[in-house]
């Protein structure tokens, strides 16, 4: 299976750079997995798809203002650093630039000392490991002098940080946004709760794979990078529930997909856990948790597209694209929504 078996032409005009004023004003593609029957509709009417007992699983990750800007300590010279996943107490991973420059024992300052980072491990692919210095509470440090990692096709400024979260967003730890998620809104939630459908939440906090491009011309030979997640009980036992009465598990985003599927190809069952990651979902996949999928369009050639290709089938998938694609619909993180049934 090749990567290139996944690329299409995406004109730039087409990747949304601002959110609509409307979190649910946005486009909604309903593609039938079994048919390849497509529909054009609005998000806010997805409740017309999800029906009484079904079970909607919403990731409530909340996004750090992770990237800072800082100098290293003997040059003074500008560094980035994008601070992805927390491996001990105060000890980051961080995609860095200019990389090569950061040498072990290199120390960063941020914002007149308020925070330092010394490099205690050098990694592949632009990672460096540091150990952060500081007095205080660090989220508030961020609060104060890190920015929100926008992807890096977005080039318009975010007028309102807030539109880069979910409205459910609680719990802090991603480099990026569950962007299917940005669509709802508290009113939307509130009247698919009214109709008997059961919300629940799992986290999985985006990390690194969110910013990788597929570098291997075999797509069996990428290797995904280990993001954390966790599962509580009660989500657990809701979702076994339906599972045992044949409702419909309705996953909203590739990053809520890959924990359901992650936990129960674990376990064969839904259960309370947590930990690490790596799951990769391409076609010959074999899907033992989810029933629907809620995504945004995603990159040419990414393990996203991937991932929905294997639930839909690659040729329903790049045939929705082809009509997105026609119709003008907008793509990436503030664009437009489709829906697998």
């Amino acid at each position: 299976m090749k990567t290139d078996d996944f690329d299409f032409t995406l004109p730039e005009k087409l990747i949304a750079q601002t959110p609509l004023d409307k979190r649910d004003a946005s486009r909604l593609l309903v593609l039938d997995k079994k048919t390849g029957k497509i529909e054009h509709k609005h998000f806010k009417d997805i409740i017309n798809y999800l029906n009484k007992d079904d079970v909607l699983v919403l990731n409530d990750t909340k996004v750090m203002p992770a990237r800072l800007y800082g100098v290293k300590e003997t040059t003074e010279a500008v560094v980035e650093i994008l601070m992805l996943k927390e491996v001990s107490k105060n000890t980051w991973e961080c995609l860095t630039k200019p990389a090569k420059r950061i040498k072990q024992g290199t120390v960063i300052t941020f914002g007149n000392n308020l925070l330092k980072a010394k490099c205690v491990e050098i990694k592949d692919e632009g990672i460096r490991v540091f150990e952060l210095i500081y007095q205080g509470i660090l989220n508030e440090i961020l609060d104060e002098l890190g920015q929100m990692p926008l992807p890096p096709y977005i080039h318009e400024k975010l007028e309102d940080q807030s539109r880069y979260q979910t409205v459910y967003a609680k719990e802090i730890g991603s480099a990026a946004a569950p962007t299917a998620g940005l669509h709802f809104t508290n009113e939307l939630l509130d009247k698919i709760k009214e109709k008997g459908i059961k919300i629940v939440f799992i986290t999985l906090h985006v990390g690194l794979g969110t910013f990788r491009p597929v570098n291997v011309s075999d797509v069996t030979k990428h290797k995904m990078h280990s993001e954390f997640y966790k599962m509580d009980q009660k989500t657990a036992d809701i979702l076994n529930r339906a599972k045992k009465n044949h409702h419909q598990i309705i996953s909203v985003g590739t990053t809520t997909t890959r924990t359901l599927e992650t936990v129960m190809h674990n376990y064969n069952t839904f259960k309370e856990c947590s930990g690490w990651t790596d799951i990769f979902i391409y076609p010959g996949f074999k899907f033992k948790a989810i029933d629907k999928l809620i995504t945004n369009f995603h990159l040419p050639k990414s393990t996203l597209v991937m991932l929905v290709s294997a639930l839909a089938g690659k040729e329903n998938i790049m045939n929705a694209y082809k009509e997105a694609l026609k119709e003008e619909y907008r793509f990436f993180s503030f664009g437009d929504s489709m829906l697998i049934k």
